[in-house]
């Protein structure tokens, strides 16, 4: 600790290379930081989904709908508890620039699956007696300043036509796959502006047995095989997964890309650190000749590469975390609960050490090991 200040001293002398060597570590540990999130808040969230519940889809894909008189057959089905549905609305508010998803859905039933989204009592009441209320996240109202009462007018785009709700509560989702960025309607106030259509985009099945759940789900998809509309069944997580896969390999591609934009950068940093040591061969001599032990030498410029990654890590990571809380980030809707984990950060100090090692290892080796005399006698 007594060589700090000389550690410190040794940095200052070129203030902008050391400036921009840090610069170039936070940067790098910023952007490992941000690619690597977007992995494991997709993982997270496709790990969500009760044991109890099921998601029935059309067999051609989620786009296709189902018709509504499935409900009543699936909840014939031995072993099924309840049952819900749902449709993607994909409206549009305002200039349309700014994205958020939109339900509807068979509110009662759907709430009561879904103990995860809390809402106070007397709005869920208020929600459930109006056939054109909605909820919304809290986002929303943060994002737009959005207040319980307010009319919300959409512009339908899948299903045309201006479509104006009262948002009469806000939720909070105790799962954050679930998001809280959502404005959820009554699918009853849906099917009536469209004519009594009698479609449903999915399903929800919530099954009284957990360990029977690939047993009702083939009874569910066996009753409809010769239908004109055949179902897929499956767990909720296996739903949920299926989003991820829709946004193709994203974890393969942010992996690359991540790796390496970090892996350049790095060694661009790591040449900066070791010229910075290379330059100073008639020092070490000197110190040498003063009576600086070789171990000495050693410590002191493997902690200048130290000091550099250290504080370009620490801001790095520090600021992606305190950049994405601030502007309490979600990726734009497709990735809720975005958040930098303790494991993201445990790496990147792995790669704040390694980039040490790599850069200081064999200039520290080279200072403790260089002859008095082969220094002395370089010419500058």
């Amino acid at each position: 600790m007594k060589y700090f200040p000389l550690v410190l001293a040794n940095l200052g002398r070129h203030k902008i290379r050391t400036i921009l060597t840090i610069a170039s570590v936070t940067l790098a540990l910023f952007l490992f930081a941000s690619l690597r999130t977007v992995v494991t808040t997709l993982h997270a969230n496709s790990q969500f989904g009760s044991a109890r519940r099921l998601v029935t889809l059309n067999a051609t894909g989620l786009v296709f709908p189902l018709p509504m008189a499935y409900a009543n057959k699936i909840r014939a089905i031995p072993g099924v508890q309840s049952v819900s549905w749902a449709n993607w609305f994909g409206g549009r508010y305002g200039d349309g620039k700014q994205f958020f998803a939109q339900f509807a859905v068979d509110a009662e039933s759907y709430l009561a699956m879904y103990p995860e989204i809390t809402i106070p009592e007397d709005q869920k009441q208020a929600f459930l007696h109006e056939r054109s209320a909605a909820i919304i996240g809290r986002r929303l109202v943060d994002r737009y300043g959005w207040k319980v009462g307010q009319d919300v007018t959409l512009q339908g785009t899948i299903f045309p036509g201006d479509w104006t709700f009262t948002i009469r509560g806000v939720y909070t989702p105790t799962a954050a796959a679930i998001g809280d960025d959502a404005l959820i309607f009554h699918h009853e106030y849906f099917d009536e502006r469209l004519g009594h259509a009698g479609i449903a985009g999915w399903f929800y099945v919530q099954i009284s047995d957990p360990g029977a759940a690939a047993t009702v789900a083939k009874a569910i998809d066996d009753q409809f095989r010769n239908s004109s509309a055949a179902t897929k069944t499956g767990t909720e997580q296996a739903f949920q997964a299926g989003f991820a896969t829709m946004l193709g390999n994203v974890s393969l591609l942010m992996g690359t890309i991540g790796t390496a934009v970090v892996f350049a950068i790095l060694l661009v940093t790591a040449n900066a650190m070791m010229m910075s040591a290379r330059e100073r061969t008639s020092e070490v001599a000197v110190m040498k000749t003063i009576g600086f032990s070789d171990r000495t030498l050693f410590g002191l410029v493997l902690s200048e590469a130290g000091v550099i990654a250290g504080v370009g890590a620490l801001l790095g990571l520090g600021a992606a975390k305190a950049f994405y809380r601030a502007i309490n980030f979600n990726g734009f809707g497709f990735l809720p609960g975005f958040h930098i984990t303790t494991g993201t950060f445990v790496m990147g100090a792995g790669i704040a050490l390694l980039l040490m090692l790599a850069s200081g290892l064999v200039p520290a080796v080279r200072a403790a090991r260089l002859p008095i005399v082969q220094a002395l006698r370089r010419v500058e």
